[in-house]
């Protein structure tokens, strides 16, 4: 069980954003495999913290759940080849559940989120269908104490100007309906990361996701 990052690991990527070109890469190569295996190895962790409160998680495979380092740059401006961070979803539309957890990794940046993120249309419908017909309900999940207390609410990334057609412009969960993404984050520092219980920790921010995740499943179930 590995409980936390290692320092090396965001060593390495505050030296990979100094180096992101690809001959620096495969010359360190080495680097990458080790950080690699050390967030893979933490996920498996995490992934046993989360488990008691939601055992699906157990269906993970820890080294599918961390994405790919590498860039598609075929169509963006953008061609620095590789990303400066490390990202972890568990779930998040990878296996049967469409809400779940994710971990982002970056010096300065990291951070824990969890919900549903940019559904497909179909799926989105649903989920605005279900808050209509119970938005009492979400809004107590989002006005509960273990989630205030980790989350200072849903992310508004995206979130329509109007109402969408097919629901009422005056629906008291009007402001809910506007939003494309369901999803919440909290932010982690280095030394959270660091802490020889930051699996153990995360878990318990996770957790508080979770009344939210069950709720966005509802119309799948």
């Amino acid at each position: 069980m590995k409980n936390n990052i290692s320092t090396s690991t965001l060593q390495f990527l505050n030296t990979l954003e100094k180096n992101n070109n690809r001959e620096w890469f495969n010359e360190n190569k080495n680097l990458y495999l080790e950080a690699k295996e050390d967030v893979e190895l933490f996920v498996e962790s995490l992934i046993q913290e989360i488990a008691p409160f939601d055992e699906e998680i157990l269906k993970i495979d820890p080294k599918k759940a961390v994405f790919r380092i590498y860039r598609d740059v075929r169509f963006s401006k953008n061609k620095i080849p590789y990303k400066i961070h490390f990202g972890a979803s568990l779930g998040m539309g990878k296996g049967a559940k469409i809400s779940g957890y994710y971990l982002h990794i970056e010096p300065g940046k990291s951070f824990l989120a969890g919900g549903v993120y940019n559904p497909e249309p179909a799926v989105l419908k649903q989920i605005r269908n279900e808050i209509r017909a119970s938005g009492d309900d979400l809004l107590k999940i989002i006005k509960h104490k273990d989630f205030r207390n980790n989350f200072r609410g849903l992310s508004i990334e995206h979130k329509l100007q109007r109402v969408p057609a097919g629901f009422e412009k005056d629906h008291p969960m009007a402001e809910y309906l506007k939003l494309k993404s369901f999803t919440v984050s909290h932010p982690i520092s280095d030394e959270a990361l660091l802490d020889p219980q930051a699996a153990k920790n995360f878990a318990k921010i996770l957790k508080s996701i979770k009344p939210l995740n069950d709720f966005l499943e509802l119309p799948f179930l």
